[in-house]
């Protein structure tokens, strides 16, 4: 059986057809208030944004403060307890922060971040200077959560916890020498 090729024919179209055009639509920002209102004070005190730091910018002051407390001279001299860095490391910390920091004996803990009263929205992050210590997080009923190890020279961010019904933290000091640890509160 012969094969016959069959010829392809293309349709043309008329040149006296017009196609339709679309419709140009005209956008009008007028009904879009966020678009409007960008960059103009809002009327209403709820919708205003709340000035608070950047984790970058703790995690920075953290660091800069750690950095100053690597001389064993400006240690906290008491064991234990947070208490306010010295001016050389809260110098560091640029902006309104708070800088403490607290000294373990080995085997010894204290409690760690909890809310100041009158300041719901605080970030808090944790800089270990020197020795070992772990970042334990309990339950409201004093089970313990997780326990995280705090590496020298890393810096752990804090959550919320401490709040009615949230839990706790607490640092331990599971090394062999004193661990000194720096807090950055916002």
């Amino acid at each position: 059986m012969p094969q016959q090729a069959s010829a392809v024919t293309a349709v043309r179209p008329d040149p006296t057809e017009r196609t339709p055009r679309p419709r140009v639509t005209t956008v009008s920002l007028d009904g879009i208030g966020d678009v409007v209102d960008a960059g103009r004070p809002s009327g209403y005190a709820h919708l205003g944004g709340l000035r608070l730091p950047t984790t970058g910018q703790l995690v920075a002051a953290a660091r800069g403060a750690a950095s100053a407390l690597r001389r064993p001279t400006l240690w906290p001299p008491r064991r234990g307890r947070w208490q306010p860095a010295p001016r050389s490391a809260r110098r560091h910390a640029g902006g309104r922060f708070r800088v403490t920091t607290v000294a373990l004996e080995p085997n010894s803990f204290v409690p760690g971040p909890t809310p100041r009263s009158g300041r719901p929205h605080t970030m808090e992050v944790l800089h270990l200077v020197s020795g070992k210590a772990h970042l334990i997080t309990s339950g409201p009923d004093g089970q313990m959560r997780s326990a995280a190890e705090l590496a020298v020279g890393r810096t752990r961010v804090v959550g919320g916890v401490g709040a009615p019904g949230r839990g706790h933290h607490h640092l331990v000091n599971t090394g062999d020498e004193v661990a000194v640890l720096v807090r950055v509160t916002a």
